[in-house]
């Protein structure tokens, strides 16, 4: 009697299957980042992805289900914790917070202009994720204004706050172009994370009252 074959293994067929999802995704964020939802094609998804149209639509339905997906990234990169366990004090939790928004913009920035583009096209696929932002960036603004009420940090519009923190961070993913041809920077340099957040933590603090002048 001879013995029965053994299995086919089914684990490199696996990791095949994640490799070729992982290379749709980095495709799709760079089109997605360059052209936006109406302006990317799933043949130039595929294209990038070293696949063929027919290859792509059997991994996945659409471009819009990957559009989906990716805004979901963005939304829960978003949600970071602000307080974390442990920290107490507001210039810790705010100079935490600055980096955590600096090293997404350096990490990420194609995911992050994702999201302005999406904005700028005028927001029509970030209906669904507005009330789950707000609920979040009020919990954060419940934070800041009971260390104004507690007298711990100047009085300031805690939304506007958390808005100028959005605004420094995440200029460097949107205008990377414009970090770099200011700064006198080769097109594809990496950008100096550590200079910037030595800058903006203690400009923001400082704006706060939370250090001296």
């Amino acid at each position: 009697m001879t013995a029965a074959a053994p299995p086919p293994a089914r684990r490199p067929a696996r990791e095949s299957r994640q490799r070729i999802l992982a290379a749709i995704r980095e495709a799709a964020i760079q089109e997605f980042s360059l052209h936006g939802l109406k302006g990317t094609s799933t043949q130039a998804i595929a294209e990038r992805a070293g696949l063929t149209k027919p290859q792509l639509h059997y991994y996945i339905a659409g471009k819009e289900e990957l559009y989906a997906e990716l805004l979901d990234s963005v939304m829960m990169a978003w949600k970071i914790q602000f307080a974390p366990p442990g920290m107490t004090e507001p210039a810790e939790i705010l100079a935490h917070y600055i980096r955590l928004k600096l090293d997404h913009a350096f990490d990420q920035p194609t995911v992050s202009r994702i999201f302005t583009r999406e904005i700028l096209d005028g927001g029509h696929n970030l209906d669904r994720y507005w009330p789950k932002a707000r609920i979040w960036v009020e919990e954060e603004v419940a934070i800041i204004n009971g260390w104004m009420a507690r007298g711990l940090m100047r009085p300031m519009n805690a939304h506007l706050l958390l808005m100028h923190i959005w605004a420094m961070t995440q200029h460097h993913a949107d205008f990377a172009l414009q970090v770099r041809e200011i700064c006198g920077q080769g097109p594809h340099a990496p950008l100096d994370r550590e200079a910037v957040a030595s800058e903006l933590i203690p400009f923001v603090l400082r704006g706060c009252g939370l250090l001296p002048p």
